[in-house]
C-alpha cells in the first residue's frame, strides 16, 4: 500500500511539472526550448527525489507482508 502511495506521489509530481512547463511555454513561446529543458530537469528531479521514499516504502511493505503471512 505504501509503495502505491509513493508511486502516486511521483506521478502527481510529474503531471504538475509537465503542466507548469506547458503553461510557461504558452506564456512565453520565445523561450520554449529553454523552458522545456528546465521542465525536463524538474521532472527528472521529481523521479530522482521520489526514488528514496519509494524504496523505503517498498521495504516496509515487504517486511509487514511477511509478518502477516507468518
Amino acid at each position: 500500500m505504501r509503495t502505491a502511495i509513493e508511486l502516486i506521489h511521483i506521478v502527481a509530481g510529474l503531471i504538475v511539472a509537465w503542466t507548469f512547463t506547458e503553461l510557461a511555454i504558452w506564456a512565453y513561446p520565445l523561450g520554449s526550448q529553454v523552458i522545456w529543458w528546465c521542465g525536463a530537469a524538474g521532472m527528472a528531479a521529481a523521479v530522482v527525489l521520489g526514488a528514496g521514499p519509494l524504496h523505503r516504502a517498498w521495504r516496509l511493505d515487504r517486511r509487514f507482508d511477511r509478518r502477516r503471512k507468518a
